[in-house]
């Protein structure tokens, strides 16, 4: 009988960490689906969403030292920065064009983001949710599937995919306004997905998420007073 090969320690965690990142999604999907039908709505998803990412990965990088396995720290920074501030301006452009188009053929301003982003005061947690989206897509579950050996264009697909998908589970919108999101969720996704494959570093993709999020904003408070 052959012996039994034991686990090494890396494999083993990076194993944890994948199954980590994939039951957190499970977890914040179950709970917006089962928080639609309550009072609350999505809003325990979404908390759950941005703390449990952001104390996931602080927990591994710090208790662990896995920040240069989660591609938060290492890599080539410069040349992640460098790209990232090339497509976040490239999709910011593509974005007000879109939107403008959008306005123009009819189409309805986001209501319910202004009110929860300007009513509820929650404009300036935007960055916050950056990181978290950041961190669990494009982070320690990006990280963790391409060392497990995934396919790299499907691993940049399938997060991209989960990254639109989560849309539908965490925002406390109408599906209108959660399908024009999930829609420009995509090319960060992808885009960023490349960028994080190319370079091993995080940062990129989040500075692609932050120009996008800063033309979102025009998008919804700025470019319909100067159409409307």
């Amino acid at each position: 009988m052959k012996p039994v090969k034991a686990m090494s320690p890396g494999n083993s965690a990076l194993d944890e960490r994948l199954k980590l990142s994939f039951g957190l999604m499970i977890l914040i999907w179950v709970t917006g689906l089962i928080g639609h039908y309550t009072p609350l709505h999505e809003w325990p998803a979404l908390f759950l969403y941005v703390v449990g990412t952001i104390a996931l990965v602080l927990y591994r990088g710090k208790s662990r030292t896995e920040w240069r396995d989660m591609y938060l720290a290492g890599g080539d920074l410069r040349k992640s920065l460098l790209w990232g501030g090339i497509v976040g301006a490239l999709l910011f452009v593509m974005d007000i064009v879109n939107t403008v188009m959008y306005y123009k053929n009819g189409g309805a301003p986001m209501g319910e983001m202004v009110n929860i982003l300007v009513n509820r005061s929650l404009l300036f947690l935007f960055p916050v949710l950056v990181l978290a989206e950041e961190f669990l897509w494009r982070g320690i579950m990006f990280s963790a599937m391409i060392e497990k050996g995934f396919n790299r264009h499907l691993t940049v697909f399938l997060t991209a995919m989960f990254y639109v998908i989560n849309h539908f589970a965490v925002a406390p919108v109408g599906f209108r306004e959660r399908a024009l999101m999930a829609m420009m969720a995509f090319p960060i996704g992808i885009f960023g997905g490349y960028l994080v494959l190319k370079t091993r570093n995080v940062w990129g993709s989040v500075l692609v998420h932050m120009i996008t999020m800063l033309s979102m904003i025009l998008d919804i408070f700025i470019i319909p007073q100067l159409i409307f």
